[in-house]
């Protein structure tokens, strides 16, 4: 894509955060207590330097390499950034995420909750923790399915103490995202945990009718990702 053809990223942020009010007091909700996570995934720093200009602050990413080859430098240049991270972890890079995000919106199984809680005890840092669950129990997806996400729920809180602060979900493609976002409501509300990641680009007012605190919205701000270069 051509320079003069870049979407303005500070105009589309804007424009995200003013939909975002909207559809938060047309639910009755106080826009202010709904975080926007800004996803810089497959964008490199220039791209997402206008957002952090603007004044936002919350990010993700999906991948851990990526964010560790981007993120430390931005975070030292805009102090007071909080970095989510949204895709699948991997046990093997526990280390990594532990240290460099605020907040991990994937955790999913029970091996994965060891190590996290292994890694927090011993980096004595205690990211946020998200259950994904996957409300479409679809086979290639990550995420704790819905009928196993009650006993998880309790065995990362009970026996492996993670501060664990909500849950998180991606509807399959093609679906109504409303049911999801209703069946992962109703989840976190009989556990009493009281935030709900989902809504992205094409549905997050949607999700925040049924009860977002936050959204994860890329496609929006920052454009088209740029195809990703072989490794």
């Amino acid at each position: 894509m051509n320079d003069h053809m870049e979407p303005d990223v500070a105009a589309r942020l804007a424009d995200v955060l003013t939909e975002i009010a909207t559809a938060a007091r047309e639910a009755g909700s106080d826009p202010h207590e709904i975080t926007l996570v800004a996803v810089g995934k497959g964008h490199d720093a220039s791209r997402i330097r206008p957002a952090l200009e603007s004044g936002h602050r919350v990010f993700g990413e999906n991948r851990v390499q990526e964010a560790a080859d981007k993120w430390p430098e931005l975070s030292t240049e805009f102090p007071g950034t909080a970095l989510h991270l949204i895709g699948p972890l991997q046990t093997n890079k526990v280390r990594q995420a532990v240290a460099l995000f605020d907040v991990i919106e994937t955790l999913d199984r029970p091996k994965l909750a060891r190590e996290l809680a292994k890694e927090m005890a011993k980096a004595g840092r205690r990211p946020d923790c998200f259950i994904e669950v996957n409300t479409g129990a679809e086979a290639q997806k990550a995420g704790v399915l819905p009928a196993e996400a009650d006993p998880f729920i309790a065995l990362c809180r009970n026996e492996f103490d993670l501060p664990v602060k909500g849950l998180m979900c991606i509807p399959p493609a093609g679906e109504e995202p409303s049911l999801h976002f209703a069946l992962l409501r109703e989840i976190a509300r009989r556990n009493g945990l009281a935030g709900l990641s989902m809504g992205m680009s094409a549905d997050y007012p949607i999700a925040i009718a049924f009860g977002a605190t936050h959204v994860r919205v890329g496609t929006a701000i920052f454009g088209e990702r740029p195809p990703r270069r072989p490794n």
